[in-house]
């Protein structure tokens, strides 16, 4: 199976060719909240206003929750925010319904040429009001609607709502190969509908610093011997820091200089922080909190290793920040990170939920600073063009001219 990806893992360097022309799109997500997806498409936004001169509105629901939002962040940056309060997250048929009626407006008061949706409910709910208004849309899995650790009805349920709005969209651009292949497999649509287009960042706030990695660590407590294991991620289900935790005694029994620092707050905090202490680890770990996005490239310069144990992801913008950083990566080998991490190369991949083989990769990474060194650098080499936020927007902004090019031909051929 073959996919039409982003093109510039071979090319040296990055060059930018603006379309000559302006163009008018929505954006609808379902949060605006810190977090990968929510980063991704603000990124997407705001190059389409201020590097191409594109007319975009940001339609969402509330950022509510201990995740953080970026909200301010999109309208210190003069974006166009639309927030509707009947787009939530959770599953509620009334609510759902009059969501769906807001977006149908929003859209209508707008008129984009072109809708562009994100995450799953604004998702299935904006691309059908696209559909309902005739506008040409294209979706982004940022990770599967569908996934491990989802009840087996829900599980049944978002994959036939996937099926249905694929039927209302006229293109997919997936973070990964990965979520193409799923996609795929699950009977979503058909692999020449999807395209690859990596998450773009800001790759030269990764490259360097803004402040010293130094300073940080003694911030947090931690010694220059101290080697330090981190993990960037919302403190929730499924984002896996329970494995972590679970592989810390046996690091810690090889390398009692060994410290966790994680970057990042939610619902399971005190519950990691009873954990942590019931192994007797409290003095080895950092539960940093929530901390702005800019400031995650400071902390990721701060940790020696980078490790990501989700359950299930896209592709996770941590994995290629880290090597982005000339951090080595551990993480398991699931949907996404196999693309970046490559065994050997630029980290080590462990099986899922393995606790035992991540711990074993921890302490190898962690007892050899050559090898850090090593693999921090070639994954800095690799993926430091094909991560830019610049490139992955003047790539999609192809991809919507391609939408919109297939549209007029159908409307002339009638």
């Amino acid at each position: 199976m073959s996919f039409l990806k982003v093109g510039v893992r071979h090319s040296p360097a990055l060059h930018l060719v603006p379309l000559p022309f302006s163009m008018r799109t929505a954006h609808i997500i379902t949060r605006l909240i810190i977090g990968g997806a929510q980063e991704n498409t603000l990124f997407n936004v705001d190059d389409q206003h201020h590097l191409f001169g594109d007319e975009v509105c940001l339609i969402t629901g509330p950022g509510l929750g201990p995740e953080g939002t970026l909200e301010q962040k999109a309208r210190e940056r003069g974006l166009h925010l639309k927030i509707l309060p009947d787009l939530c997250r959770r599953l509620h048929p009334l609510q759902d319904w009059k969501a769906l009626r807001s977006i149908r407006k929003a859209l209508q008061e707008f008129a984009p040429e072109i809708v562009h949706t994100h995450s799953s409910k604004a998702g299935i709910l904006g691309r059908l009001a696209a559909f309902q208004l005739g506008l040409p849309a294209v979706h982004t899995i940022h990770g599967a609607a569908f996934h491990y650790g989802q009840h087996p009805v829900l599980h049944h349920a978002y994959r036939y709502a996937e099926c249905v709005a694929a039927r209302w969209c006229d293109h997919f651009i997936s973070v990964c190969d990965a979520m193409t292949e799923q996609y795929v497999s699950a009977g979503v649509a058909a692999a020449d509908r999807f395209t690859t287009v990596y998450s773009g960042m800001d790759v030269d706030r990764f490259l360097g610093h803004s402040r010293p990695p130094d300073d940080i660590r003694r911030e947090l407590g931690l010694q220059n011997s101290d080697v330090v294991f981190g993990k960037v991620a919302r403190l929730f289900h499924l984002k896996g820091h329970n494995h972590l935790i679970e592989a810390a005694p046996a690091v810690v029994s090889r390398m009692p200089n060994a410290r966790f620092v994680l970057v990042g707050d939610g619902v399971l905090r005190e519950q990691y922080e009873r954990r942590i202490s019931e192994l007797g680890l409290t003095d080895h770990f950092r539960l940093v909190g929530l901390v702005s996005p800019d400031a995650v490239s400071d902390y990721i310069h701060a940790m020696d290793v980078v490790v990501h144990t989700s359950d299930w992801e896209g592709l996770p913008r941590v994995v290629p920040q880290g090597l982005l950083a000339g951090k080595p990566v551990v993480t398991f080998r699931l949907d996404g990170s196999p693309e970046v991490c490559i065994d050997g190369v630029t980290g080590f991949l462990v099986p899922h939920r393995n606790v035992e083989q991540l711990a074993s990769a921890m302490i190898r990474l962690g007892t050899n600073p050559e090898l850090r060194r090593q693999f921090g650098e070639e994954g800095q080499r690799r993926f430091t063009e094909q991560f830019r936020h610049e490139f992955m927007t003047a790539r999609i902004r192809e991809i919507y001219q391609q939408v919109l090019n297939r549209r007029a031909a159908q409307k002339t051929a009638r």
